[in-house]
């Protein structure tokens, strides 16, 4: 459970974080997460994500919302059976945390701009 996110920093479980990073439906977190474009992602970028077949994956957009899922993202998970939600991160968080409970959630956040 995602416990608590600030600029630059986030606490999963009373772990704290402070780069961006990826959450898999095993509770597994890897930080340190990098996107080929910056602040726009696209499939590739959680293509390990997407191989740990979550029912659900959040994008935490970063604490202003300016990283952009690349168009037709939600589209290609969609066709894999793969609901996705993003925003905001303190929205994004409550998302996540919402699902975990729910179904197999993975989520990626940026926790900066």
């Amino acid at each position: 459970m995602i416990e608590a996110c600030s600029f630059g920093s986030m606490v999963i479980d009373g772990r704290k974080f402070s780069s961006d990073l990826v959450i898999y439906p095993d509770g597994r977190v890897v930080d340190n997460w990098w996107r080929e474009r910056g602040h726009r992602f696209s499939i590739k970028d959680i293509a390990l994500l997407i191989e740990s077949e979550p029912e659900v994956i959040v994008a935490g957009t970063g604490i202003y919302g300016l990283m952009k899922p690349k168009a037709g993202l939600a589209e290609l998970l969609s066709q894999k059976g793969i609901v996705f939600l993003s925003a905001p991160n303190q929205k994004a968080i409550k998302l996540y945390n919402e699902q975990l409970n729910k179904k197999r959630a993975g989520a990626c956040f940026h926790l900066f701009c």
